[in-house]
């Protein structure tokens, strides 16, 4: 009777359960406290960044919203060439005058002007430069008048610029360049601006002037155009 009461219990309950092994859990990278905390500082310097160009943004749009500032405007509104021929060891013999207008349409900033240069150029060829370094300042809404003046002759040896010369030459019309390298600095109430150094390009058309008239045409205000604009 007891063999078949425990043959019984043991097909009744079925077969032992073994014990559970023991598990093993490795830390992953994502439990990993240090990985969290350098992503906590990232994202503490991301959001910090960002706060500090929207700040520095919207710090220009307020002042934009009151300064309004506006470019500074050049024009060459006379030109004067009386000479302007090439002699036979192709030196280039020139007497050129100009009246550089210089527009300063801003109510609130004025600009210091510490150095001009002037640079002419014929064909991609300087053949003369003019520097002014007597400073001045330019108050608001106001107008200045500089006077370049590139006088003298300058050995060309470039039968390209020959070339050009003799089809202008015929039509009495001169196609020169002048650019100014300035050095500026830009006044707003009691806070002056560091040193920046505007580019301008001035493409002109000067027709050559004998006996106080030129001929064939007269010359025309030109508008110059900024190149780029750095500060040093």
């Amino acid at each position: 009777m007891s063999e078949k009461q425990s043959h019984l219990n043991g097909a009744y309950y079925g077969p032992s359960i073994p014990p559970k092994s023991q598990a093993y859990h490795r830390h992953g990278r994502g439990s990993d406290p240090l990985g969290c905390c350098c992503g906590c500082i990232f994202s503490l310097i991301f959001k910090l960044i960002m706060t500090a160009v929207v700040i520095v943004g919207l710090a220009f749009f307020i002042f934009w919203l009151i300064v309004r500032p506006n470019h500074i405007k050049f024009h060459v509104t006379e030109a004067h060439l009386t000479q302007f021929n090439f002699s036979n060891d192709s030196t280039l013999h020139y007497n050129l005058a100009l009246n550089l207008t210089i527009r300063n349409p801003n109510k609130k900033i004025g600009v210091y002007y510490d150095r001009i240069e002037a640079r002419a150029i014929y064909e991609d060829q300087r053949f003369s430069t003019y520097t002014s370094t007597t400073p001045f300042y330019q108050g608001h809404k106001t107008t200045n008048v500089v006077n370049p003046v590139f006088q003298g002759q300058q050995v060309i040896p470039d039968t390209k610029v020959l070339s050009e010369y003799n089809e202008q030459k015929n039509s009495g019309v001169y196609e020169i360049d002048v650019k100014l390298y300035l050095r500026v600095r830009f006044k707003f109430g009691l806070i002056k601006t560091g040193k920046f150094k505007p580019r301008i390009k001035c493409g002109l058309k000067v027709p050559l002037t004998q006996n106080g008239s030129s001929s064939v045409s007269t010359f025309e205000t030109t508008k110059c155009d900024v190149d780029y604009f750095k500060s040093i």
